[in-house]
């Protein structure tokens, strides 16, 4: 579907939005952080396009004008802070009514029980710091702690440090590759900057299913002893 893959675009994003980008920027890293609804919208992608493209010759290649990087860097952090506030405010507030709805065509209870996953996984501190690096987790993480009582100052405190790891390193890398590449040729490179973000961004997950394998080898006997399996 051509409007879906639209909305996963972060290029079609920055285009849309013209003048507005920087401004859209914010917007969406605050909506996709704590608005639950927010979830399907581009974070990763998008911030690394937005360094990208606050190069000024980058964002001559595709015709819009160069966003602005000390405000990325700056306001970004903020907003995606603020936001994940928000979604641990929704979570302790009113959480439990809204997790407990039946799957529809936008919210899957298999996002809330993937979040919760990594809370108890990880413990809390570090959960909060990974989930930013992982789509969808990302935006279900913070109400998933505010039902799960995590204090909202500790919650604040890994919260803050997550969000400025994830923002800065984003913004960064892209910021570097629109100053590395041939102006002329930006489509060629944004598609394969994307795709490694976001297999960066699933590395947390890739580690996970290969120590729940390791760990599923091992099969108690009775004394108490393991032994692998095959």
């Amino acid at each position: 579907m051509d409007w879906l893959s639209n909305l996963l675009d972060p290029t079609w994003w920055l285009t849309i939005l013209g003048a507005f980008a920087t401004v859209g920027v914010l917007a969406i890293i605050f909506a996709e952080t704590g608005l639950l609804v927010g979830f399907f919208l581009p974070g990763d992608s998008l911030l690394v396009a937005a360094g990208i493209f606050s190069s000024a010759a980058a964002a001559k290649g595709i015709g819009i004008e160069p966003l602005s990087f000390p405000v990325l860097l700056i306001a970004t952090p903020l907003c995606a802070v603020a936001g994940a506030q928000l979604g641990h405010l929704i979570g302790a507030k009113v959480g439990g009514r809204l997790f407990d709805k039946p799957d529809s065509r936008l919210f899957k209870r298999e996002y809330v029980e993937k979040a919760e996953h990594y809370f108890v996984k990880f413990g809390p501190a570090r959960a909060v710091i990974i989930a930013r690096f992982v789509p969808i987790v990302r935006t279900f993480m913070n109400p998933v702690a505010g039902v799960l009582e995590m204090p909202a100052r500790t919650f604040f405190l890994w919260n803050t440090i997550g969000g400025l790891v994830w923002v800065e390193s984003m913004l960064l890398i892209g910021h570097f590759l629109g100053g590395q590449v041939d102006p002329t040729k930006i489509d060629k490179y944004i598609l394969p900057g994307v795709f490694l973000i976001v297999f960066i961004s699933v590395i947390p997950i890739i580690v996970e299913v290969i120590k729940t394998r390791r760990a599923a080898k091992q099969v108690p006997e009775p004394n108490g002893k393991h032994h692998r399996v095959g």
